[in-house]
């Protein structure tokens, strides 16, 4: 036992809503050093574009990004204002304004803002009056969540789970810095710069790519695999849960030391300096991953000027280059959603050598500077990782580590440091954050696993994976699939599929609104005023309007369905040929589904059962690595894969009432397990067509001798029939095949 004493750990104290809400200090955030680092370095210079965090459950990634905002300088602001303008370049366009020259200014801390995954468009842009702009022609603005966050942080949780419409709601505010509301003719606009930060398990699905490449960094992280960094991760949590405020005291020390790092790194960073050395690294880096555009050269670039100041260095090196090519590549390499996602360590080292080697001579290409403080925090610990008074509560766990160095991987890295603190937002957070978690861009303490990004990496493996990139099926070049849509008009989410009535596409009516007003039907709505202005004293002058005339457009766009693969993987379906072209077709079809914002689920059925493969989930990547890993053999059990099917929907219905299903049934008809297997497959048809859900068989039946099973298969369902290249072979114009009988 050490000399410091044993910490008394108590049940939590109960808390009411009146108490203060203490976040958990970011100094206790145990290890994660890829993770704090980014985030970090994003406090220094928040034009390096914000970070996305990509975890398992449960690894503190909300935690550390909530814990962030207190290490940030304070704001000032014009006195008021309800947009956060700097007095000293107030925005001209700013709706309280325009503000006086000498307004006055008052200092607030700088704010993190959540975004709900689940947020009204009003409530992220903020909403107009429009009682009082058509009538009165006042602009009775209310600024929404993007308008808060303007000179701060806009956190979202779950980024992957963003409905699209508030996806390009982001991506607009992100590449203008403005925010801009629109409703009939009225508009108002903001500043609305912001440091973007997000998180997301990547099992729920990935990213869109157009939101994922305006995230600057990105970092994985994982749960550590030694016990001894998990007592620790617990111990923390246990503590803070006891004791809230003494807690975040014992702290305190450590955090204030991180945070005047900040600022001294923001002071010194305008006189950083990039030489052409580094320019030409940065440059080889890119291209030799292949990235598009030039934004992953910019970022690199503010990375690598971030890094050298957060070390106290007045130019870049090239061990800045490399951290930041570690942290800005990753997530911009990726062509398709089967790219297993990492950087390849070997190539980038190879690349930065290139460059050296082109110019050997160059005064700038020299090691790293040293003579400056390093980037491990106060008290030696990493990024913030240290306890306070020289040590704090991880002084057990870090004790045989070698010292912290986070320009680079490398044998002096992490090593007990690579925890996780757990905790997701200290007191009142959700306890699946709770666990400890090291971060998959450091080495593994005692024999926890290895990142995808670290280590020497095979090239072979994966698509310029690391060195654990998970084997996933890749369709066969040119092979896509037709669009198959469920009939009728839905009312789910927004995506690209089936005909639904959705919040944008074009107007097909009218309604009187149930709540707040979404998209305004200007016509409609002066038609129905336009009769009780007599009534309503109105001789000339603005059009008199009350509540019961405004009238919502109706719209009609496309939705995301479930996509449900049934995929038959007996020994019918098991010779080489058949099978290699039955899972080319369902991964087409699943490239589909990724880029048509749907959710997908895959049951497999063989020998004498049916199993869920994978459940609904929004992550192609996932359902391409269980294909891959997909036995076959055995007799055909088809009335339990159509009897799976029945159940697996009628739990998502009450999961997700509104996503319509689309079932894809994917067999030769063939039904041989069991008594009386056809008439057993028949009356399981029966149920799952009673589901109401649309299906379509796809039929995999080839050779001379057909039986043509799958037709009648797909009579019992009242489902169309497609045989197999009829999906994979795309046509000069894809009209689509609609889900009907």
């Amino acid at each position: 036992m050490s000399a410091r004493s044993e910490p008394v750990l108590r049940a939590p104290q109960s808390r009411t809503k009146e108490g203060p809400v203490r976040r958990y200090p970011f100094s206790a955030v145990l290890g994660m050093e890829d993770m704090r680092l980014a985030l970090l370095l994003n406090a220094v210079s928040p034009a390096i574009g914000g970070v996305l965090v990509r975890g398992e459950k449960g690894t503190a990634k909300s935690t550390a990004v909530r814990a962030l905002a207190a290490l940030l300088p304070p704001v000032r602001r014009v006195a008021g204002c309800r947009f956060g303008c700097d007095p000293a370049e107030p925005d001209p366009a700013c709706p309280d304004g325009p503000h006086p020259t000498a307004a006055t200014a008052e200092i607030r801390p700088a704010r993190l803002v959540e975004l709900p995954v689940g947020a009204a468009e009003d409530r992220v842009v903020g909403s107009l009056d429009l009682e009082k702009a058509l009538g009165e022609g006042v602009r009775a603005f209310e600024p929404g969540l993007l308008a808060a966050a303007h000179r701060g942080v806009l956190y979202v949780d779950e980024v992957n789970l963003l409905h699209d419409h508030l996806v390009d709601l982001l991506l607009d505010a992100a590449a203008m810095g403005r925010s801009h509301v629109e409703r009939e003719g009225v508009s108002v606009s903001h500043a609305a710069r912001f440091l973007l930060v997000g998180t997301m398990n990547p099992e729920e699905g990935e990213l869109r790519p157009q939101l994922l490449d305006r995230f600057g960094l990105t970092v994985e992280v994982g749960a550590s695999r030694d016990p001894e960094v998990r007592v620790e991760v617990v111990r923390r949590r246990l503590a803070a849960d006891a004791d809230p405020a003494g807690f975040a005291a014992r702290w305190a020390d450590a955090d204030a030391e991180i945070a005047a790092q900040v600022a001294a790194a923001r002071r010194r960073l305008s006189g950083v300096r990039l030489p052409d050395a580094a320019l030409r690294q940065i440059a080889e880096v890119c291209a030799a991953f292949d990235v598009d555009g030039m934004r992953a050269d910019i970022v690199t670039a503010r990375t690598a000027l971030a890094h050298a100041a957060w070390h106290g260095r007045d130019r870049v090196t090239i061990d800045d280059v490399r951290v930041a090519a570690r942290l800005a590549l990753p997530h911009r390499r990726r062509r398709d959603p089967f790219d297993t996602p990492g950087l390849d360590e070997k190539r980038l080292d190879e690349a930065l050598q290139r460059a050296q080697d082109a110019h050997p001579d160059d005064p700038d290409d020299d090691g790293p500077d040293d003579s400056g403080p390093d980037d491990s925090g106060p008290n030696g610990g990493g990024p913030g990782g240290g306890g306070p008074n020289g040590g704090g509560p991880q002084d057990h766990a870090t004790s045989d580590a070698e010292p912290v160095d986070d320009s680079g991987p490398g044998p002096a890295g992490p090593s007990a440091a690579d925890g996780d603190a757990g905790p997701t937002d200290g007191p009142g957070g959700t306890d699946d954050d709770a666990r400890s978690a090291d971060d998959r861009g450091g080495h593994a303490p005692h024999g926890g696993r290895e990142a995808p990004d670290r280590g020497d990496a095979d090239p072979g493996r994966g698509r310029d994976g690391g060195a654990d990139a998970q084997p996933v099926a890749v369709p066969r070049g040119g092979l896509t699939a037709r669009l198959l849509t469920a009939p009728g008009v839905g009312d789910g989410v927004p995506g690209r599929r089936s005909r639904a009535r959705t919040g944008r596409g074009r107007t097909t009516g009218a309604r009187v609104p149930n709540g707040r007003v979404g998209a305004l039907h200007l016509p409609a709505t002066v038609r129905a005023a336009a009769p009780h202005q007599a009534s309503r004293g109105r001789l000339t002058g603005p059009l008199r309007l009350r509540p019961d005339d405004v009238r919502e457009a109706v719209r009609e766009g496309r939705e995301g369905n479930l996509v449900l693969f049934v995929v038959d993987a007996s020994g019918s379906m098991g010779a080489r040929q058949r099978m290699t072209a039955v899972k080319d077709a369902v991964l087409a079809l699943l490239t589909d589904a990724y880029q048509r914002r749907d959710k997908v689920a895959v049951i497999a059925f063989r020998g004498a059962e049916a199993r869920t493969v994978l459940p609904a989930t929004s992550s192609v990547l996932a359902a391409s690595t269980r294909l891959t890993e997909l036995p076959t053999g055995g007799r055909t059990p088809l009335a339990e894969g159509l009897l799976a099917a029945a159940d697996l929907l009628r739990v998502e219905r009450l999961r997700d009432p509104k996503r319509r299903p689309l079932v894809l049934v994917v067999t030769d008809g063939r039904a041989t397990a069991g008594t009386r297997p056809l008439d057993r497959a028949a009356g399981a048809a029966a149920v799952l067509a009673a589901t109401g859900a649309p299906c379509v068989v796809v039929d995999c039946e080839s050779g001379p001798v057909r039986l043509n099973l799958a037709r009648r298969l797909a009579t019992q369902l009242n489902a169309p029939h497609h045989p197999l290249a009829a999906l994979t072979h795309p046509p000069a114009r894809d009209a689509g095949l609609p889900v009907a009988a």
